[in-house]
């Protein structure tokens, strides 16, 4: 049955549920790599799994899958090539070990091959192409010499630049935190929403301009939430879903279009599959809503593919 909110439709659901992941557009392919998978509805572990979309035809293929089953990879296309940033390995000792590892795919005849390691393990970071640069900033991090489980890690407003061939620095986000979603608009990044490891979801709004290197505030979120997805069209940068744990905890059904000219939000029509953990991909004047979950946590994990056209 087709979504009846405004600007809403289905589109070609994943071959499996997943979610915790951050799909990107390669080469007019829309590319979902790792994650947590489930059976019944609740996750079961993560994946090496790659599906690609063809966009033109709606028809899901299978691709190279990774070197290792991970969640909460970071799948980015820069320089021609598609890259697989950071992310968590699950092991005996526990579910979240944080890496730094960086994989670029070379081809279905090489597969994955390592590529420079960033600086540190990093993990819900966002990335966004700044001129030739790819940027790599904030997330988690691990405390101590401990790197197991979700209370070894802390928050990190660590910023690293990839040439494509070193990483280097630039300056640090100002407020430091995980899980939020980062969007390339007007020219810069924009890191919006997000949680800390201590305080929860916040509806702070921080943009990077690379030119000078420094950050500013913008207007925040109407509603803090962290575990959400993002899109850009035009001048506008959108915002979808996400989860909370306060009373009980749930998913935000709200979907917001931020005015870059303006500083403003406004409420859009709401999403008729609210998920957190999903990714979001932009292509032409549509974005794509891929996997996650339907309730907080690992329960009620999502195939859904939904399409939002402003």
């Amino acid at each position: 049955m087709a979504n009846e909110r405004p600007g809403w439709r289905d589109g070609p659901s994943l071959p499996v549920p997943v979610q915790e992941i951050y799909p990107c557009l390669h080469e007019g392919r829309i590319h979902v790599a790792g994650g947590f998978v489930a059976a019944d509805g609740r996750i079961t572990g993560p994946t090496a799994a790659h599906h690609v979309l063809d966009v033109a035809s709606g028809a899901w293929q299978a691709g190279t899958p990774l070197p290792v089953a991970r969640h909460h990879p970071q799948l980015i296309s820069f320089s021609g090539s598609l890259y697989c940033i950071g992310g968590f390995e699950s092991h005996q000792a526990g579910a979240w070990q944080m890496k730094r590892d960086v994989w670029r795919h070379a081809g279905e005849d090489e597969g994955w091959v390592a590529g420079p390691e960033m600086p540190a393990p990093n993990g819900e970071s966002v990335v966004g192409i700044l001129g030739r640069n790819l940027h790599v900033v904030g997330g988690r991090q691990p405390s101590g010499t401990r790197n197991l489980d979700w209370n070894d890690h802390t928050d990190t407003g660590a910023h690293w630049v990839f040439d494509g061939t070193a990483w280097g620095d630039a300056a640090p986000l100002p407020t430091p935190r995980n899980s939020a979603a980062g969007i390339v608009a007007d020219g810069r990044l924009h890191v919006v929403g997000g949680r800390t490891v201590s305080g929860g979801n916040t509806p702070v709004h921080e943009v990077y301009d690379h030119w000078s290197d420094r950050w500013e505030r913008l207007a925040p979120m109407p509603k803090a939430q962290g575990g959400l997805a993002a899109g850009v069209v035009g001048d506008r940068l959108y915002a979808f879903g996400g989860e909370f744990f306060n009373n009980g905890g749930g998913v935000y059904r709200e979907a917001w279009e931020y005015d870059t000219m303006e500083d403003r939000w406004r409420a859009i029509a709401d999403m008729p599959k609210p998920r957190h953990g999903l990714g979001g991909v932009t292509v032409g004047n549509d974005i794509y809503l891929i996997g996650g979950a339907r309730q907080r946590g690992g329960s009620r994990t999502s195939a859904a593919v939904e399409i939002y056209r402003p």
